[in-house]
Order: C-alpha cells, then structure tokens, then sequence
C-alpha cells in the first residue's frame, strides 16, 4: 500500500527502537505466540479493572446526588477527581515505568487502586468521596502510559495496532461492565454497596493479570533525572504529528466524558423515567466501542490514519445529533454511534502515538494520557454544567464542537502532510 494510502508516520524506527529484524529472528510476541494470547488477555483484564474503577461512580451519579443533597455539577466530581488523578499523574508513573519496568508500574499501580476501591464505599460525605477518587485515579495512571509502552517494545510492528486495540476494547468492557453491574446493584442495596462489588471485581482482575502477563524481554531502563525526562517531554511536546494527536485525543473523550456522565439523569428524568438498573444497563452499547476498538487496524489499514479518524469523528457527531430526539430508541442508536466512533478514534490516535515516538514512548504515551483524560475531566465537569443550564442540548452542544476540532485538526494535518512540511506515509 502506497504512503499516500495508509497516513502512518514513517519516521524511522517508529514502529519499534528495537532494530529491524527479519520475521523469523524477530522475538517479539506476534498473533498465533501462546505468549501473545496470555499477553492480550493479561491487558485486556487490566483494562477492564482500570475503567470499572476510573468510571465505577458515573452510572450512579443521580443516586449520589440524593444521598447527599448535591446538584449534578458537584457529583460530577467524582468522576473528574478521578479522572484528573491520572492525568497529574500519568507522566511522573511513566517515568517510573522507565526505570523499574512497565510490567512492574503497571502491577504496584493496580494493587493501590484496588486497595482504594475497597475503601471507597465508606466515604462519610461527598468531599472525602471526591478525595479517594483522586488518590484511585492518580494510582491507575501507572497503567495506561506503560501498558502501550509494554506493547510498543514487545509486540512486532504489523500487530502493534491491534494489540493496542485489544487493550482499548478491555477499557471498554471494564467501562461497560462497570456501569451495568452498578446500576443494577444499586437499584437493590444503594450506591455504596455498587461500587464495593466493582472494588472486589477489580482485585481478580489484578491479580489474574499478574500471573499471566508475560515477562518483559525488550524493556532497557531508562532514567529518572528530571533533565532528561524534561527534555524528552521537550523534544515529544515539539512534534507536531504528536500535538495533533494528543489534541485529537483530548476532544473525543470531552464528548464521551460529557455525554456519559450526564445521560443517566436525562434518562431518568422525563420524559423518559428509567429505573436506575435499566440505566445501567444502557452502557451494554460499550460492546460497540470493543468491536471498533479491536478493529481499529483494519480500519487504519484500509482508509488511513486520517481517513479513520475522518470517520470516527464523523460517526460520533451523528450519534450526538439523533440523541437529541425525544424516542428512547433514537437515543440509544445515538449513544451506539457515539461510543463507536469514539473508541475507534480513540484506537487510532493512541496506536499512532506509540507508532511515530521513536524513544522514551512511556513519555509520549503518557502524554497522550494526560491528554486524554484532562478531556475526560472537562467533558464530565464542563457538560454537567451545560446540562444544568440548558438540558441535553447544551450537553450536546459541547460534544459537537469537540467533534468539530477533532475533524479541524485532521484537516490541518493533512493539508500539511500535502506540503510536505510532515512526512507520512
């Protein structure tokens, strides 16, 4: 396939630092390696608990509100808290990632959350609430950055992408499962007792991924001087293809943190009035975002980095349209495309990162971290507060001009990849 077709980075070695190497002498996991299998169910589970916790509050934020007599701004909070956590955090993690070992970080991380989210049940008032949400988010940061690093340096290029989108479809079950087991749950014993049952979850999924994720066999430590982590932050920071793929990663999760922190209360308000178990199980459309997910290198493969997050922005924008309707139906196909294009441009744009970062890749994915979940903090605080003052349209409103910069930047990228000023492929 021509450079024109597939709009991948072609910097040089930006699939790997490891060298080239022929297939058959080539030690990293690829598909049919049992190794690679154990890898992506590893990963995959601890997407899942990452997510169930990031987001364990966000279904039941009417719930929250009542309990302690608090507007849908204020709950909100719980989820940006978290949220906020790991994008503070997510840099300084992947520093440490450099230097004791992604599998390592990714490990210690998880059993801090986990920990947390045992304790998170017994918050005695929203502000302590909102406190351990942060201490859970900021300890999940080990995990985002240094898995795609893992995969970056253990996975042979031609399967890094789908790789990644295995790990971003475990998110999206974790989100999904998360939500769902939560709403029912809590319609029967109460929110505390929800997000306990989400902490227990989280702790088989931690230590399911200890025992199988595979040694790391390609890692090379890294250092920890705040010299060279500055200047590596530095010279990511000076890419432009970075830039624009950290911007395009913060503007999708502002519409999917807007949209799924608010919909559970126009859902449950008229005309509408949904039980809070039939709420939760609203976030069974995530299913969607793990096929698109998983399938995000197909789609680069066949429309191009760019042709993929065209589409993606696209879908989202029209699932944010038909939400507006007053039909439950129409609704829910909105949040089905909404949640499809998010992932898959999620997916593309964080493969892409891992792809055009020839070193220090924990850095740069833990940049595009940052990114992204600053966006996930705005859109859960900025679009409460924009359902709160014009209902789900406001809501709505910021989704689509989110979407509008995502398709805004991808333009100017390829108008610039046109004059050459960016070398893609």
């Amino acid at each position: 396939m021509s450079p024109a077709s597939t709009g991948a980075s072609t910097i040089v070695g930006a699939a790997s630092s490891v060298p080239a190497t022929s297939a058959s002498s080539d030690t990293r996991m690829a598909p049919g390696d049992p190794r690679y299998r154990r890898m992506s169910f590893a990963l995959f589970l601890a997407g899942v608990a990452t997510f169930a916790l990031l987001y364990s509050t966000q279904a039941l934020l009417p719930l929250i509100s009542g309990d302690f007599g608090v507007a849908a701004s204020e709950a909100s909070w719980t989820v940006a808290a978290a949220t906020g956590g790991l994008a503070l955090f997510v840099l300084p993690m992947s520093a440490l990632s450099e230097r004791y070992g992604r599998r390592t970080v990714m490990t210690a991380s998880l059993a801090v959350a986990v920990t947390v989210g045992m304790l998170v049940p017994f918050a005695p008032s929203l502000g302590a609430l909102v406190v351990l949400r942060a201490v859970q988010g900021a300890a999940l940061a080990g995990l985002p950055a240094s898995a795609t690093a893992y995969l970056a340096e253990e996975v042979r290029p031609k399967a890094l992408v789908t790789a990644i989108g295995l790990f971003v479809a475990g998110n999206s079950v974790g989100g999904m499962s998360g939500r769902v087991i939560t709403g029912w749950v809590a319609q029967e014993w109460g929110w505390r007792v929800a997000v306990g049952v989400i902490g227990a979850l989280a702790v088989a999924c931690a230590v399911a991924f200890r025992l199988l994720l595979p040694a790391p066999k390609h890692f090379r430590t890294g250092s920890l001087a705040p010299r060279v982590l500055a200047r590596t932050v530095r010279d990511h920071l000076a890419d432009p293809l970075l830039r624009r793929l950290y911007a395009i990663g913060a503007l999708f999760m502002t519409v999917f943190g807007g949209v799924y922190t608010v919909i559970g209360y126009r859902l449950t308000e008229a005309p509408f009035s949904l039980p809070q178990g039939v709420v939760g199980s609203i976030f069974l459309v995530y299913l969607v975002g793990t096929v698109s997910a998983s399938t995000a290198g197909r789609l680069v493969g066949r429309l191009g980095r760019r042709g993929a997050l065209y589409l993606a922005g696209g879908t989202t924008a029209s699932g944010l349209l038909l939400s507006l309707s007053e039909s439950l139906a129409l609704v829910l196909l909105g949040l089905v495309l909404i949640t499809a294009g998010f992932f898959a441009g999620h997916a593309v744009a964080s493969s892409a990162v891992s792809k055009t970062a020839t070193t220090g890749r924990a850095q740069a994915s833990a940049l595009y971290q940052s990114a992204y979940y600053i966006g996930s903090s705005t859109g859960s605080t900025v679009g409460a507060m924009a359902f709160h003052a014009s209902g789900w349209a406001g809501t709505v409103g910021v989704g689509v001009l989110a979407v509008l910069g995502v398709v805004t930047i991808t333009v100017l990228g390829t108008r610039a990849a046109r004059r050459g000023t960016l070398v893609a492929a």
